[in-house]
């Protein structure tokens, strides 16, 4: 076969090499080398670790179908081993993506805690499970379609997003750097629902449909709430510090104590609190704080 002469035009030339001369002058703004020799942690390996965290979690909706009393043991702990295994390299990763030092000699000791704190969460995984089983109940019981927690387990994207919320929340609770933010991400992408790792969430959790539903890192929310698709639990401003750059980790988000219902496309924003027990109708923007046993509806 016979090879084909490309020929080049002296202004490609010219265009390439302006391309490569400038470009590395603009990456000074934003660039990232890895350090240490380590890449960063892979989107890829976290999905894979969530879905056998799936797994272990509900046991016969995900990945193997034929477990049954006598070998969920055994499936168990070949899961476990290999959760512990993908784990504890990605949480080196995000160490190494953390790390500002270009030489380290504490390689050896960031592999050895990226060990103990993968060891750690894995023992975190019966109050993970028992916690997702309250969520479970909180949307069947609040659903009058769903037939049964099997179909909510499998099929409701709500339980999904929480599932990677509870872990993510759980591993952000052990200092792990950078790998709780990805997870909560890959359910955002999955179900259109953004919850922040950061933010504390009690028991009996429910979110209904879920799409557009936005939950910020300082929000703490009781027992017993439920939100419907479109709410928004946000920041309402970002106070400044004297160099006029924003202040990080401050409360910001809204309070939300048990037994509320939040209807679709509310927006409550700003560090404010809804009290126990209180309704927030649809389409509601509240700023302020909300007393207990109130119901908040927009035509009234």
């Amino acid at each position: 076969m016979e090879k084909k002469e490309v020929k080049v035009s002296v202004n490609e030339i010219l265009l390439e090499t302006s391309a490569i001369l400038s470009l590395p002058e603009s990456y000074k703004a934003v660039y990232k080398i890895p350090l240490h020799g380590k890449p960063m942690p892979d989107s890829n390996a976290l999905s894979e670790i969530v879905s056998t965290l799936r797994q272990i979690i509900f046991p016969g909706y995900f990945g193997t179908s034929n477990i049954n009393a006598a070998n969920i043991g055994f499936y168990t702990g070949v899961n476990i081993d290999k959760v512990h295994k993908l784990l504890t390299e990605q949480i080196y990763r995000g160490m190494c993506f953390d790390c500002d030092q270009e030489v380290s000699n504490n390689c050896k000791v960031c592999e050895e805690k990226a060990e103990d704190l993968s060891v750690k969460f894995i023992s975190l995984l019966p109050k993970i499970r028992e916690t997702l089983s309250t969520d479970v109940k909180a949307m069947y019981d609040g659903d009058p379609a769903a037939k049964s927690f099997g179909e909510i387990i499998y099929c409701y994207p709500a339980i999904r997003a929480i599932t990677n919320y509870r872990i993510a929340h759980e591993l952000l609770q052990l200092e792990v750097s950078l790998i709780p933010r990805i997870i909560s991400e890959l359910a955002h992408s999955e179900t259109g629902i953004d919850i922040h790792p950061g933010a504390t969430i009690g028991n009996y959790f429910a979110i209904d449909h879920g799409t557009g539903v936005v939950i910020g890192e300082t929000c703490v929310i009781g027992n017993n709430v439920k939100i419907y698709q479109g709410v928004t639990l946000g920041a309402k401003s970002f106070p400044l510090d004297e160099n006029g750059n924003p202040i990080k980790g401050i409360p910001r988000h809204p309070i939300v104590e048990d037994n509320v219902v939040i209807y679709a496309e509310a927006t409550i924003l700003g560090r404010i609190c809804i009290g126990a027990n209180s309704i927030i109708g649809g389409n509601m923007w509240i700023t302020e704080n909300v007393a207990a046993n109130s119901r908040m509806n927009p035509n009234r």
